[in-house]
């Protein structure tokens, strides 16, 4: 008996196709957000509508209402599904290691030349990408599985210069729970641990009431 190994772009394909999105009737919502940054607490409201625009109502400071439209944005960016060839048509695949986990990396070539990945038990848990000139790594220790794909539940991102390799602002860390309203999974708590030169610095968006639109 034969066993076909799936080439790097399948098995990559395949865990990109396992992440939990939103699909194209997907309404929009609204929440109230609660966002604590060591020790000071916002609050007001969250739109996001079914074109996945976010706004930010009734947050009078400038800093925390950008951080939370900050957050409002990547939630809804990473729930948007687009197709593989739209994503990654420019790119070629090919293995690299295996590490002690059992995470199989998958080394980019093409346009995205560089950039690199690991994937383990159909999901993408390394992701190495230059992004608007820098090189970010995400690491995902944790997932939540929906029945229709996975979520991040707890990873970190660190910055690192594409010249000179030296890492740029500090190491975060990231807690993210999920709850379901109506048939879509919709973030309710994120925490962040940014860790710079020592010192370690908390914010917390909490998003209650959450209502679809």
């Amino acid at each position: 008996m034969t066993i076909t190994k799936l080439s790097a772009q399948e098995l990559f394909r395949a865990a990109y196709e396992n992440r939990y999105t939103w699909d194209k009737t997907f309404p929009g919502y609204t929440a109230d957000i609660t966002y604590k940054y060591d020790h000071q607490v916002f609050t007001g409201k969250v739109v996001i509508d079914g074109d996945l625009k976010a706004e930010v109502l009734d947050v009078e400071d400038e800093s925390a209402k950008k951080a939370i439209h900050g957050q409002a944005w990547e939630i809804a960016i990473h729930r948007v599904r687009r197709s593989f060839e739209d994503t990654h048509s420019a790119n070629q695949f090919s293995y690299g290691n295996t590490d002690e986990t059992g995470a199989t990396e998958i080394l980019v070539g093409g346009k995205g030349e560089g950039d690199k990945y690991k994937v383990r038990n159909n999901e993408v848990c390394h992701v190495h990408r230059l992004i608007h000139g820098t090189y970010v790594t995400i690491d995902t220790f944790s997932s939540h599985d929906t029945g229709a794909g996975y979520l991040s539940h707890t990873y970190d991102s660190v910055y690192h210069d594409p010249k000179t390799g030296e890492q740029k602002g500090g190491r975060s860390e990231f807690t993210d729970e999920y709850q379901k309203v109506g048939e879509y999974f919709i973030l309710n708590r994120r925490e962040i641990r940014t860790e710079t030169a020592g010192k370690v610095s908390t914010q917390e968006f909490v998003f209650s009431n959450l209502k679809l639109l």
